[in-house]
């Protein structure tokens, strides 16, 4: 099949500069941006996951931001469906695509597709279910550290559904998860220019202190609040929420929450990082203004 057009795939660790960089491209070449971040598609979540201000938003139409419930059932499978039709639409009337975002498992089913998972039988499931809420997420921890250490060195470490997957396929097949993540991927019926920002381990590490910062004086602690009867739900079991709620639940200082947030934080964006590094068909970018020119001699080569 022919690729019919440039699709500008845009990765990198959280608060690198991802979005202020995509919304720039895109507003230069007349794209519209599909969000490749797990958590911004909620809709009752905004300031913990630094969603785009509405300032932001009206520059660019932007798409899988805050299209979803909390409640819904929202994976990696559902937005390679939904991104590729988006894309297809949007390619039909000749509008360029920008994606862009942190969740690296989202961009990757976007670009190759999905390697099929085997079914875990419900006893699996179940019984693990019941142990990781008996346990807590150390236990959950501890068993992917122990049974599965090779997907635990880039896995993230504070989301317990993932964590919790992993955990039922090793089970169920004897086999790591990454084992069904190796397959030959999809072609897709258009051109793709991935590229992953970097920058400086003091800068992206003060970038990371002064975001939370910002976050926290917008009101991040009220909006945590008013969350609090969907705690259960996975969205909220991640970097920034779970402090948030440890600290509301009186278990921790507020200052103590917040330190928290900074080095767990910091420590998912090495491991996205790490991550990046792996995928071959990126390039890699310094997130400056040198990067936005050469994605624009990129869009018009």
């Amino acid at each position: 099949m022919k690729k019919i057009s440039k699709v500008i795939i845009i990765a990198g660790p959280t608060a690198v500069g991802k979005t202020a960089l995509a919304i720039e491209l895109a507003r230069r070449i007349g794209a519209e941006i599909i969000s490749a971040d797990s958590r911004q598609c909620y809709r009752e979540l905004s300031i913990g996951v630094a969603r785009p201000s509405e300032e932001e938003l009206n520059q660019v139409p932007h798409h899988f931001i805050a299209s979803h419930s909390l409640t819904d059932q929202v994976n990696a499978a559902l937005f390679e469906k939904e991104a590729l039709e988006i894309t297809r639409q949007l390619l039909l009337k000749d509008t360029r695509v920008v994606v862009t975002g942190g969740t690296g498992l989202y961009i990757k089913a976007f670009m190759n597709g999905l390697d099929p998972i085997p079914v875990v039988p419900d006893e699996i499931r179940q019984s693990l279910q019941a142990a990781y809420e008996a346990n807590g997420l150390a236990w959950l921890q501890d068993q992917i550290q122990r049974l599965d250490p090779t997907f635990w060195e880039t896995a993230e470490q504070q989301n317990p559904r993932r964590l919790q997957r992993a955990l039922e396929v090793i089970h169920a097949t004897g086999n790591s998860i990454l084992h069904f993540r190796q397959s030959s991927k999809t072609e897709r019926p258009f051109q793709m220019l991935p590229v992953c920002l970097t920058l400086p381990t003091p800068i992206l590490r003060e970038r990371i202190d002064s975001r939370i910062a910002i976050m926290m004086n917008d009101g991040w602690l009220e909006e945590v609040r008013q969350l609090l009867p969907y705690r259960h739900l996975p969205a909220l079991q991640t970097v920034g929420y779970r402090e948030l709620i440890e600290h509301l639940d009186g278990r921790t200082t507020l200052e103590e929450a917040t330190n928290k947030i900074s080095i767990n934080t910091w420590q998912y964006a090495r491991r996205q990082m790490t991550w990046w590094k792996k995928q071959k068909e990126f390039a890699f970018l310094p997130a400056t203004e040198h990067s936005l020119n050469f994605l624009l001699e990129q869009c018009c080569s």
